[in-house]
């Protein structure tokens, strides 16, 4: 066990017995086999908006990363001749039925909502932050306080638990597959979930002591401490995953063909040295936008959804 010695939506997932190949919502096309919206073909079907609506996943205090994203926004209008406006988002669910409904044009997805934006918004992943070496990816941890009584993963039986979303791969759906698989606990049954909407709440509450344990991201916790909003003092790690994906970042399918790719190059082009995003992101090790595919890369977390039985309803 690990110890900090200083404080370091309306769901549109539902449970199914069985899950079978991963398939997009019936507005969607996949000819080429990549498991992503095809761009269409048709003239009439793509979008050309004058302004582009950019929105970060609601991880954090929206209105921290308006600041954070503006020179990279400021980048992006540079190439792509368009305006660009920052759309903060409260929730994984707005954030996906906002592509869905064609208000929002480029965004960054947490990892566990990627399977249900790809299938359900037409969302079109192409690239996510790495490391200078190339590295990537987070972990998720299962957190509880020092005195709370929770000493081992298996003390969480008969107790609460808090998660983010039923969106959320290391907020939701990893905890949820490794406590059933390695533990034989389910929420509900096991232990009292509940549901906090962001895993900068979910750490604040344990630091705070208003949640016994809780299971968060841990890149978000690295930048948290780096930001001293808690101490390490406050925390005690009880588990750490295998290393994830972490946020992508893509497009709304429908946008036109040379805009996606200017798009891209604005992503793949951009300088980070001395920004505001280098800045925020180097806390959890980031520098760079490398190239991603949904259908190599988000493969783990597919497993992970088909694991706890969950299915993509898009209605």
């Amino acid at each position: 066990m690990k110890k900090f010695l200083t404080l370091a939506c309306a769901t549109l997932l539902t449970p199914a017995l069985a899950q079978g190949a991963f398939q997009l919502d019936s507005r969607y096309q996949d000819k080429d086999g990549d498991l992503i919206a095809d761009i269409p073909s048709a003239e009439s079907e793509l979008i050309d908006p004058s302004t582009l609506i950019f929105a970060y996943t609601p991880v954090e205090d929206p209105a921290v990363y308006r600041e954070v994203w503006s020179e990279f926004l400021a980048h992006l209008s540079d190439v792509t001749g368009k305006r660009v406006q920052f759309f903060p988002v409260q929730s994984n669910a707005a954030q996906i039925e906002a592509m869905r409904a064609g208000r929002l044009h480029i965004a960054g997805f947490n990892t566990g909502s990627n399977p249900l934006a790809v299938a359900c918004a037409g969302y079109r992943p192409f690239t996510m932050m790495a490391a200078a070496d190339g590295s990537f990816g987070y972990e998720m941890e299962i957190l509880t306080y020092p005195g709370s009584g929770i000493d081992a993963v298996e003390d969480i039986r008969g107790k609460e638990m808090a998660f983010t979303s039923q969106t959320s791969n290391s907020g939701f759906k990893a905890p949820s597959a490794i406590l059933k698989a390695d533990y034989n606990m389910v929420a509900g049954e096991d232990f009292e979930p509940v549901f906090s909407g962001k895993h900068d709440n979910s750490i604040l509450g344990v630091a705070n002591q208003d949640y016994q344990a809780a299971a968060v991201a841990n890149s978000v916790l690295n930048r948290m401490l780096r930001r001293d909003v808690v101490n390490e003092d406050q925390l005690v790690s009880l588990y750490k995953s295998q290393t994830f994906p972490t946020t992508s970042y893509g497009l709304a399918h429908n946008l036109k063909p040379e805009l996606q790719q200017k798009i891209q190059d604005a992503f793949f082009s951009f300088k980070w040295e001395g920004t505001a995003l280098e800045e925020e992101f180097s806390k959890s090790g980031e520098a760079q936008f490398v190239p991603i595919t949904f259908k190599n890369h988000w493969e783990v977390i597919r497993k992970i959804d088909s694991a706890n039985g969950v299915e993509y309803n898009c209605k």
